[in-house]
Protein backbone atom coordinates (compact mmCIF):
# COMPACT_ATOMS: atom_id res chain seq x y z
CA UNK A 1 0.00 0.00 0.00
CA UNK A 2 1.09 3.48 -0.56
CA UNK A 3 2.76 5.56 2.31
CA UNK A 4 -0.10 8.15 4.07
CA UNK A 5 1.87 11.18 3.03
CA UNK A 6 1.30 10.69 -0.52
CA UNK A 7 -2.09 11.11 0.36
CA UNK A 8 -2.21 14.22 2.61
CA UNK A 9 -2.28 16.83 0.59
CA UNK A 10 -5.38 16.03 -1.14
CA UNK A 11 -7.39 14.99 1.58
CA UNK A 12 -6.61 17.46 4.48
CA UNK A 13 -9.11 19.97 3.17
CA UNK A 14 -11.68 17.46 1.89
CA UNK A 15 -11.57 16.40 5.88
CA UNK A 16 -12.58 20.17 6.89
CA UNK A 17 -15.08 21.11 4.50
CA UNK A 18 -16.61 17.57 5.85
CA UNK A 19 -16.25 18.45 9.06
CA UNK A 20 -17.78 21.82 8.77
CA UNK A 21 -20.52 20.95 6.67
CA UNK A 22 -21.70 18.26 9.37
CA UNK A 23 -20.97 20.49 12.30
CA UNK A 24 -23.39 23.05 10.23
CA UNK A 25 -26.22 20.03 10.10
CA UNK A 26 -26.23 18.63 13.42
CA UNK A 27 -28.97 16.28 14.56
CA UNK A 28 -30.16 14.04 17.75
CA UNK A 29 -29.57 10.68 18.20
CA UNK A 30 -31.56 8.26 15.83
CA UNK A 31 -32.65 11.33 14.06
CA UNK A 32 -29.28 11.62 11.88
CA UNK A 33 -31.08 11.03 8.28
CA UNK A 34 -29.41 14.01 6.42
CA UNK A 35 -26.26 13.39 8.26
CA UNK A 36 -25.70 9.52 7.27
CA UNK A 37 -26.98 10.74 3.79
CA UNK A 38 -24.29 12.98 3.41
CA UNK A 39 -21.92 10.59 4.89
CA UNK A 40 -23.44 7.80 2.53
CA UNK A 41 -22.63 10.77 -0.51
CA UNK A 42 -19.65 10.74 0.05
CA UNK A 43 -18.51 7.10 0.47
CA UNK A 44 -20.54 6.44 -2.79
CA UNK A 45 -17.69 9.16 -4.46
CA UNK A 46 -14.88 6.61 -3.17
CA UNK A 47 -13.28 3.75 -5.29
CA UNK A 48 -13.77 0.33 -4.17
CA UNK A 49 -16.24 0.95 -1.43
CA UNK A 50 -19.16 -1.11 -0.60
CA UNK A 51 -22.16 0.50 0.97
CA UNK A 52 -24.24 -1.30 3.69
CA UNK A 53 -26.95 0.52 6.01
CA UNK A 54 -27.88 -1.84 8.86
CA UNK A 55 -29.99 1.17 10.54
CA UNK A 56 -31.85 4.23 9.55
CA UNK A 57 -29.36 6.48 10.90
CA UNK A 58 -26.28 4.98 10.49
CA UNK A 59 -24.11 4.03 7.10
CA UNK A 60 -20.90 1.68 6.99
CA UNK A 61 -18.76 1.31 4.48
CA UNK A 62 -16.56 -1.71 3.53
CA UNK A 63 -13.42 -1.77 1.07
CA UNK A 64 -12.03 -5.47 0.59
CA UNK A 65 -8.47 -6.13 -0.56
CA UNK A 66 -8.01 -8.77 -2.72
CA UNK A 67 -5.79 -11.41 -0.38
CA UNK A 68 -7.30 -12.79 2.56
CA UNK A 69 -6.72 -11.39 6.12
CA UNK A 70 -7.55 -9.34 8.83
CA UNK A 71 -10.84 -7.25 9.09
CA UNK A 72 -10.48 -4.56 10.74
CA UNK A 73 -13.90 -2.04 12.01
CA UNK A 74 -13.06 1.86 12.20
CA UNK A 75 -15.83 3.61 13.71
CA UNK A 76 -17.14 6.88 13.88
CA UNK A 77 -20.40 8.66 16.27
CA UNK A 78 -22.21 10.88 14.17
CA UNK A 79 -25.36 12.25 16.66
CA UNK A 80 -25.13 15.60 18.48
CA UNK A 81 -26.63 17.24 21.61
CA UNK A 82 -29.35 19.13 22.73
CA UNK A 83 -27.25 22.19 22.70
CA UNK A 84 -27.26 25.68 22.08
CA UNK A 85 -23.73 26.40 20.48
CA UNK A 86 -21.89 29.55 21.62
CA UNK A 87 -18.66 29.38 19.88
CA UNK A 88 -17.06 31.67 18.11
CA UNK A 89 -16.72 30.08 14.79
CA UNK A 90 -18.26 30.72 10.97
CA UNK A 91 -19.86 27.93 10.96
CA UNK A 92 -22.51 27.81 13.56
CA UNK A 93 -25.15 25.13 14.03
CA UNK A 94 -27.27 26.08 11.77
CA UNK A 95 -29.79 24.12 13.81
CA UNK A 96 -31.47 26.05 17.49
CA UNK A 97 -30.71 23.99 20.12
CA UNK A 98 -28.54 21.33 18.64
CA UNK A 99 -24.93 21.27 18.49
CA UNK A 100 -22.02 18.91 17.93
CA UNK A 101 -20.55 19.42 21.48
CA UNK A 102 -18.91 16.46 21.30
CA UNK A 103 -16.83 16.32 18.31
CA UNK A 104 -18.88 13.48 16.56
CA UNK A 105 -18.60 15.80 13.46
CA UNK A 106 -14.56 15.87 13.56
CA UNK A 107 -14.71 11.76 14.17
CA UNK A 108 -17.23 11.44 11.23
CA UNK A 109 -14.67 13.70 9.24
CA UNK A 110 -11.59 11.86 10.01
CA UNK A 111 -12.70 8.51 9.33
CA UNK A 112 -14.57 9.87 6.24
CA UNK A 113 -10.33 10.95 5.31
CA UNK A 114 -9.01 7.44 6.04
CA UNK A 115 -11.58 6.21 3.75
CA UNK A 116 -10.83 8.73 1.06
CA UNK A 117 -7.03 7.81 1.64
CA UNK A 118 -7.49 4.18 1.49
CA UNK A 119 -9.87 3.67 -1.34
CA UNK A 120 -7.37 5.67 -3.40
CA UNK A 121 -4.69 3.12 -2.74
CA UNK A 122 -6.53 0.42 -3.94
CA UNK A 123 -7.65 -3.10 -2.79
CA UNK A 124 -3.68 -4.85 -3.18
CA UNK A 125 -3.64 -5.91 0.26
CA UNK A 126 -5.36 -8.63 2.82
CA UNK A 127 -8.05 -8.36 4.61
CA UNK A 128 -11.05 -5.96 4.53
CA UNK A 129 -12.00 -2.55 6.44
CA UNK A 130 -15.49 -1.53 7.82
CA UNK A 131 -15.77 2.48 7.94
CA UNK A 132 -18.59 2.27 10.56
CA UNK A 133 -20.55 5.78 10.67
CA UNK A 134 -22.52 4.78 13.92
CA UNK A 135 -25.99 6.64 15.38
CA UNK A 136 -27.07 7.31 19.05
CA UNK A 137 -24.04 7.20 21.08
CA UNK A 138 -25.61 9.84 23.55
CA UNK A 139 -28.40 7.96 24.34
CA UNK A 140 -28.78 4.86 26.37
CA UNK A 141 -27.67 2.31 25.43
CA UNK A 142 -26.11 3.33 22.71
CA UNK A 143 -26.26 2.74 18.64
CA UNK A 144 -23.35 0.25 19.38
CA UNK A 145 -25.22 -2.39 20.46
CA UNK A 146 -27.60 -2.22 18.22
CA UNK A 147 -24.90 -2.73 15.04
CA UNK A 148 -23.43 -5.45 16.92
CA UNK A 149 -27.06 -7.02 17.21
CA UNK A 150 -27.14 -6.76 13.67
CA UNK A 151 -23.81 -8.41 13.09
CA UNK A 152 -21.51 -5.63 12.32
CA UNK A 153 -18.74 -7.18 14.31
CA UNK A 154 -18.96 -10.63 12.64
CA UNK A 155 -15.57 -12.06 11.61
CA UNK A 156 -13.84 -8.84 12.73
CA UNK A 157 -10.32 -9.19 14.13
CA UNK A 158 -9.83 -5.33 15.45
CA UNK A 159 -11.99 -2.61 16.15
CA UNK A 160 -10.62 1.15 16.11
CA UNK A 161 -11.46 4.47 17.09
CA UNK A 162 -10.64 7.98 17.80
CA UNK A 163 -12.12 10.55 20.29
CA UNK A 164 -11.42 14.30 20.32
CA UNK A 165 -10.12 15.61 23.44
CA UNK A 166 -9.87 19.18 24.10
CA UNK A 167 -7.38 18.74 26.93
CA UNK A 168 -4.62 17.70 25.07
CA UNK A 169 -3.08 19.91 22.63
CA UNK A 170 -3.38 19.03 18.76
CA UNK A 171 -0.63 17.04 17.53
CA UNK A 172 -0.90 14.94 20.22
CA UNK A 173 -2.54 11.59 20.95
CA UNK A 174 -3.47 10.09 24.46
CA UNK A 175 -3.42 6.31 24.56
CA UNK A 176 -4.45 3.76 27.47
CA UNK A 177 -4.69 0.18 27.96
CA UNK A 178 -7.24 -1.52 29.50
CA UNK A 179 -9.73 0.43 31.80
CA UNK A 180 -10.82 3.25 29.75
CA UNK A 181 -14.40 4.52 29.80
CA UNK A 182 -16.66 3.60 32.47
CA UNK A 183 -20.15 1.60 32.46
CA UNK A 184 -23.05 4.38 32.69
CA UNK A 185 -26.71 3.59 34.44
CA UNK A 186 -28.54 6.35 34.92
CA UNK A 187 -31.80 7.11 37.63
CA UNK A 188 -35.12 8.92 38.04
CA UNK A 189 -36.88 8.06 41.81
CA UNK A 190 -40.07 9.60 42.42
CA UNK A 191 -40.47 10.10 46.04
CA UNK A 192 -44.45 9.91 47.29
CA UNK A 193 -45.57 11.59 50.59
CA UNK A 194 -48.52 13.79 51.57
CA UNK A 195 -48.65 17.39 50.59
CA UNK A 196 -50.72 20.08 52.74
CA UNK A 197 -50.22 23.48 53.68
CA UNK A 198 -46.36 24.83 54.80
CA UNK A 199 -48.23 26.24 57.89
CA UNK A 200 -49.38 23.00 59.04
CA UNK A 201 -46.02 20.49 58.13
CA UNK A 202 -47.15 17.82 61.17
CA UNK A 203 -49.75 16.73 59.07
CA UNK A 204 -47.73 15.91 56.31
CA UNK A 205 -45.16 13.71 54.58
CA UNK A 206 -42.72 16.22 52.93
CA UNK A 207 -40.91 14.84 50.06
CA UNK A 208 -38.16 17.55 49.80
CA UNK A 209 -37.09 16.09 53.83
CA UNK A 210 -36.97 12.42 51.97
CA UNK A 211 -35.45 13.29 49.04
CA UNK A 212 -32.90 15.40 50.54
CA UNK A 213 -32.09 12.25 53.01
CA UNK A 214 -31.99 10.16 50.11
CA UNK A 215 -29.48 12.42 48.68
CA UNK A 216 -27.02 12.48 51.65
CA UNK A 217 -27.27 8.49 52.14
CA UNK A 218 -26.20 7.47 48.57
CA UNK A 219 -23.12 9.59 49.17
CA UNK A 220 -22.13 6.52 51.52
CA UNK A 221 -22.25 3.98 48.91
CA UNK A 222 -18.98 5.05 47.23
CA UNK A 223 -17.38 6.26 51.05
CA UNK A 224 -18.84 3.45 52.42
CA UNK A 225 -20.11 0.08 50.83
CA UNK A 226 -17.76 -0.83 47.86
CA UNK A 227 -13.98 -1.04 48.14
CA UNK A 228 -12.24 1.84 47.59
CA UNK A 229 -10.19 0.54 44.72
CA UNK A 230 -13.30 0.27 42.36
CA UNK A 231 -15.02 2.87 43.81
CA UNK A 232 -17.79 3.94 40.90
CA UNK A 233 -18.99 7.71 40.99
CA UNK A 234 -22.49 8.79 41.99
CA UNK A 235 -24.03 11.57 41.72
CA UNK A 236 -27.64 13.08 41.76
CA UNK A 237 -28.21 15.62 39.03
CA UNK A 238 -31.65 16.60 39.32
CA UNK A 239 -33.84 17.23 41.82
CA UNK A 240 -37.73 18.75 41.47
CA UNK A 241 -40.43 19.47 43.95
CA UNK A 242 -43.19 21.57 44.44
CA UNK A 243 -44.65 25.17 42.29
CA UNK A 244 -45.88 27.18 45.33
CA UNK A 245 -44.14 28.88 48.46
CA UNK A 246 -47.08 27.62 51.00
CA UNK A 247 -47.27 23.90 50.03
CA UNK A 248 -45.69 20.87 50.39
CA UNK A 249 -46.15 19.14 47.30
CA UNK A 250 -47.31 15.12 47.36
CA UNK A 251 -43.95 14.03 45.36
CA UNK A 252 -40.61 15.18 44.99
CA UNK A 253 -38.24 13.60 41.71
CA UNK A 254 -34.75 13.43 41.77
CA UNK A 255 -32.02 11.97 39.22
CA UNK A 256 -28.63 10.44 38.55
CA UNK A 257 -26.34 8.70 37.16
CA UNK A 258 -23.84 5.60 38.52
CA UNK A 259 -20.47 5.52 37.04
CA UNK A 260 -18.42 2.83 37.22
CA UNK A 261 -15.48 0.26 35.41
CA UNK A 262 -15.72 -3.10 37.57
CA UNK A 263 -19.02 -4.75 36.56
CA UNK A 264 -19.69 -6.90 40.23
CA UNK A 265 -19.38 -3.31 41.80
CA UNK A 266 -21.67 -1.88 38.81
CA UNK A 267 -24.41 -4.32 40.26
CA UNK A 268 -23.71 -3.45 43.86
CA UNK A 269 -23.98 0.08 43.57
CA UNK A 270 -27.10 -0.53 42.19
CA UNK A 271 -28.79 -2.79 44.83
CA UNK A 272 -27.24 -0.45 47.51
CA UNK A 273 -29.06 2.40 46.10
CA UNK A 274 -32.13 0.94 45.98
CA UNK A 275 -32.11 -0.03 49.55
CA UNK A 276 -31.27 2.56 50.60
CA UNK A 277 -33.77 5.12 48.70
CA UNK A 278 -36.94 2.23 49.90
CA UNK A 279 -35.53 2.51 53.39
CA UNK A 280 -35.08 5.66 53.64
CA UNK A 281 -38.51 6.77 52.00
CA UNK A 282 -40.17 3.64 54.74
CA UNK A 283 -38.76 5.11 57.47
CA UNK A 284 -40.14 9.01 56.77
CA UNK A 285 -43.73 7.21 55.96
CA UNK A 286 -43.53 7.43 52.40
CA UNK A 287 -43.24 5.59 49.14
CA UNK A 288 -40.41 5.50 46.64
CA UNK A 289 -40.20 4.54 42.73
CA UNK A 290 -37.31 3.95 40.74
CA UNK A 291 -36.82 3.51 37.20
CA UNK A 292 -33.51 2.43 35.67
CA UNK A 293 -31.88 3.75 32.37
CA UNK A 294 -29.34 0.56 32.05
CA UNK A 295 -26.61 1.92 29.57
CA UNK A 296 -23.67 0.16 27.98
CA UNK A 297 -20.82 -1.41 30.02
CA UNK A 298 -17.15 -0.20 30.44
CA UNK A 299 -14.81 0.37 27.55
CA UNK A 300 -11.84 -2.09 27.96
CA UNK A 301 -9.45 -1.14 25.65
CA UNK A 302 -7.59 -4.65 24.31
CA UNK A 303 -3.64 -4.77 24.94
CA UNK A 304 -2.55 -6.03 22.09
CA UNK A 305 -4.72 -4.29 19.66
CA UNK A 306 -3.71 -0.72 22.31
CA UNK A 307 -0.27 -1.86 21.84
CA UNK A 308 -1.26 -1.25 17.45
CA UNK A 309 -2.82 1.95 18.31
CA UNK A 310 0.36 2.89 20.12
CA UNK A 311 2.71 2.14 16.93
CA UNK A 312 0.85 4.11 14.82
CA UNK A 313 0.32 7.32 16.45
CA UNK A 314 4.39 7.18 16.92
CA UNK A 315 3.98 7.39 13.46
CA UNK A 316 1.71 9.33 12.61
CA UNK A 317 3.01 12.22 15.63
CA UNK A 318 6.55 11.01 16.66
CA UNK A 319 6.69 9.56 19.59
CA UNK A 320 7.20 12.40 22.08
CA UNK A 321 3.73 13.55 21.39
CA UNK A 322 2.24 9.91 22.04
CA UNK A 323 1.00 10.53 25.80
CA UNK A 324 -0.25 7.94 28.23
CA UNK A 325 -3.45 8.59 30.18
CA UNK A 326 -2.59 7.99 33.61
CA UNK A 327 -6.24 6.81 34.78
CA UNK A 328 -9.49 5.01 33.35
CA UNK A 329 -12.11 8.28 32.58
CA UNK A 330 -15.57 8.26 34.21
CA UNK A 331 -17.54 9.32 30.90
CA UNK A 332 -19.49 6.63 29.55
CA UNK A 333 -18.88 5.34 25.45
CA UNK A 334 -21.07 2.89 23.71
CA UNK A 335 -17.81 1.74 21.94
CA UNK A 336 -17.87 -0.75 25.11
CA UNK A 337 -20.54 -2.70 22.74
CA UNK A 338 -17.63 -3.17 20.05
CA UNK A 339 -14.40 -3.78 22.72
CA UNK A 340 -16.76 -6.62 24.74
CA UNK A 341 -16.85 -8.58 21.59
CA UNK A 342 -13.30 -7.70 20.01
CA UNK A 343 -10.36 -7.39 20.83
CA UNK A 344 -10.75 -3.52 20.80
CA UNK A 345 -8.75 -0.14 21.52
CA UNK A 346 -10.56 3.69 21.37
CA UNK A 347 -7.83 6.75 22.08
CA UNK A 348 -7.87 10.16 22.29
CA UNK A 349 -6.46 13.08 19.62
CA UNK A 350 -5.92 16.50 21.16
CA UNK A 351 -7.93 19.17 19.85
CA UNK A 352 -6.66 22.46 21.70
CA UNK A 353 -4.88 25.08 20.43
CA UNK A 354 -3.24 27.40 22.85
CA UNK A 355 -4.39 30.64 20.71
CA UNK A 356 -8.34 29.55 21.20
CA UNK A 357 -7.67 30.46 24.98
CA UNK A 358 -9.76 28.36 27.43
CA UNK A 359 -10.37 24.46 26.64
CA UNK A 360 -14.06 24.10 26.78
CA UNK A 361 -14.86 20.55 27.41
CA UNK A 362 -16.87 18.68 26.11
CA UNK A 363 -20.52 19.21 26.06
CA UNK A 364 -19.89 23.04 26.59
CA UNK A 365 -21.96 25.10 24.69
CA UNK A 366 -18.26 26.63 23.75
CA UNK A 367 -16.95 23.57 22.90
CA UNK A 368 -14.39 24.03 19.44
CA UNK A 369 -11.68 22.04 18.03
CA UNK A 370 -8.15 22.93 16.31
CA UNK A 371 -8.88 21.83 12.56
CA UNK A 372 -5.27 20.51 11.91
CA UNK A 373 -6.03 18.03 14.36
CA UNK A 374 -8.36 16.27 11.67
CA UNK A 375 -6.01 15.12 9.16
CA UNK A 376 -3.46 12.94 11.81
CA UNK A 377 -6.97 11.25 12.95
CA UNK A 378 -7.21 9.90 9.10
CA UNK A 379 -3.69 9.21 9.09
CA UNK A 380 -3.64 6.90 12.24
CA UNK A 381 -6.53 5.23 11.18
CA UNK A 382 -4.65 4.59 7.75
CA UNK A 383 -1.43 3.91 9.46
CA UNK A 384 -3.33 0.76 11.45
CA UNK A 385 -4.56 -0.82 8.62
CA UNK A 386 -1.45 -0.60 6.53
CA UNK A 387 0.22 -2.17 9.77
CA UNK A 388 -2.07 -4.91 10.28
CA UNK A 389 -2.57 -5.91 6.47
CA UNK A 390 1.48 -5.85 6.23
CA UNK A 391 1.55 -8.02 9.08
CA UNK A 392 -0.78 -10.34 6.70
CA UNK A 393 1.30 -10.68 3.75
Amino acid sequence: MKTVTESKAKVEEKVIAWRRHIHEHPELSRHEFETSRYIEEQLKNMQHIELKKLTETSICGVLKGNQEGKTILLRADIDALPIQEEADISFKSKHDGVMHACGHDAHAAMLLGAAQILSEQGIDFAGEVRFVFQHAEEVTPGGALELVEKGITENVDYAFALHVYPHYQTGEIAIRAGKMNAAGDDFEITVIGKGGHASTPEFTVDPIIVGTQIVSALQTIVSRKVPAIHAPVVTVTQFHCGDALNIIANEAYLGGTIRSHNEEVRVQAREELERIVQYTAEMNGAEAKIKWDIGCAAVINDEYATSLSIEAAKKVVGEEKVVAIPEPMFGAEDFAAYSEVVPASMQFIGVHNEAFGEAYPLHHPKFKIDEAALVKGSEYFVELVTMICKNEQ
